[in-house]
């Protein structure tokens, strides 16, 4: 019998109004081991400074407020660690898996020395574990607002779900009723769904191999989930004049703004977000440099004409934070964009197919319910691959690595192609 363990020592996470204690902080031994979990004191302390957190070890030479030095406390840490291997075996021999009281007492019978005793039993929370992935990851990560949005959600579509979960739970039946309950009380597409999964997925991915938890039903879940591929809203070239050229009514001026930000996206191939954090002493005589937002990619795009216009349209307003261009939030330019191509008439029928469960849904929308800042950024690159500029080319200014992400683009650009070529056949 071989149970699977993680043992970890780490400092005590304490905080003074607020704040973390970073000075003599306890060192804990903690214990994960089937969904359970028990932490030991060591009777050590040590500055956080002076604490090698991936090593978990004090680092050499450095001692503590008692002046032990960090061979003395190491030397302790390895005996507790190889001591609590030996309990493990000694369970493992007689095929039981202990309980947490178990666990402590026989740990107790061969450190009979120790400074304390044990702290009393930690059962594993699923929504601690959470919280602490989502500050791991997205602190690792750089998450931005809407990714941390995002999770949140993920949580609160979960606790809705089922809000004692445990992580024992997502079995293959237990991850097809959460399945069940995305699709029939969250009303959700079948494309949402795979996202919802995706994300758990990483979650207890991330949870087991820290050791909380030995349940891998995830690793070979895999939904049978009907979807097609994403519609890509752009605006062909004549809709973009169209757009450009509209004269917008007198009580409607703020959509002028709206419009000029949209086009630059249009004119540029920046995200909305790259967009917003366009500073001035980013824009050069003929190019702009940008470190963008999501990839965080160094990006150096050049000008054109129309780009040129918007930015000289703006050049002596003050913005705040020292913008570029008058960017007001996503939600609210979402909106307003919708308003604007209603009134410049960008209404072809767009069909828009999607699946619920296996029932096939197709809707009907005009192109203008379904613009958003995005549109901007895949108008830019349909109509630059439509005007033959090489692919390689566009990906130099938009920061794709690769032609996967880009090859929807590049179908649309050959059915434009296609359809110019067929214009001939009216002559």
């Amino acid at each position: 019998m071989n149970i699977k363990r993680n043992i970890i020592f780490a400092l005590e996470s304490r905080k003074k109004n607020g704040v973390p204690i970073v000075e003599n902080v306890p060192i804990r031994m903690r214990v994960i081991y089937a969904s359970q979990r028990i932490e030991f004191t060591t009777g050590y302390r040590i500055d956080a400074a002076k604490w090698d957190a991936d090593k978990q070890r004090v680092k050499n030479g450095c001692t503590n407020k008692l002046k032990q030095s960090a061979s003395e406390i190491n030397a302790d840490l390895l005996k507790y660690y190889t001591e609590i291997q030996n309990v493990f075996k000694e369970f493992e021999v007689q095929e039981i898996i202990p309980s947490t009281q178990q666990l402590k007492d026989a740990f107790n019978l061969r450190i009979k020395n120790t400074d304390e005793e044990p702290q009393e039993d930690v059962e594993t929370s699923f929504w601690d574990v959470f919280d602490e992935f989502v500050k791991e990851c997205g602190n690792q990560n750089n998450w931005t607002k809407s990714t941390y949005e995002k999770f949140a959600a993920v949580k609160s579509h979960l606790k809705e779900f089922k809000d004692d979960v445990a992580f024992e739970y997502f079995d293959e039946s237990g991850l097809n009723e959460y399945v069940n309950f995305l699709r029939d009380d969250k009303d959700m597409r079948n494309s949402t769904i795979g996202k919802q999964i995706g994300f758990l997925k990483w979650f207890l991915r991330w949870s087991f191999k820290k050791g909380y938890h030995q349940n891998i039903a995830y690793d070979t879940f895999r939904p049978k989930l009907k979807t097609t591929p994403k519609k890509i809203i752009f605006l062909t070239w004549n809709e973009l004049n169209k757009l450009k050229d509209y004269q917008i009514p007198q009580d409607k001026q703020y959509l002028e703004r709206v419009r000029d930000v949209f086009l630059f996206c249009c004119f540029s191939s920046l995200r909305y977000s790259d967009v917003r954090n366009l500073k001035r002493w980013d824009v050069k005589s003929d190019h702009i440099e940008v470190t963008t937002v999501k990839t965080a990619d160094n990006l150096i795009i050049e000008l054109n004409d129309y780009s040129k216009a918007i930015l000289e349209k703006y050049k002596d307003i003050q913005f705040e934070d020292d913008m570029v261009l008058p960017v007001i939030s996503n939600q609210k330019m979402n909106d307003y964009l919708k308003e604007l191509g209603e009134l410049a008439e960008i209404d072809e029928p767009v069909r828009e197919t999607y699946y619920k469960g296996n029932e096939r849904i197709d809707e009907i929308f005009p192109k203008y319910a379904l613009l958003s800042t995005h549109a901007g950024r895949r108008t830019f690159i349909c109509n630059a691959l439509a005007l033959g500029i090489p692919a390689e080319v566009v990906m130099k200014w938009t920061g794709h690595s690769d032609y996967k992400a880009m090859k929807p683009y590049i179908d649309i650009a050959d059915e434009i192609k296609a359809s110019a070529m067929d214009k001939f056949n009216t002559l």
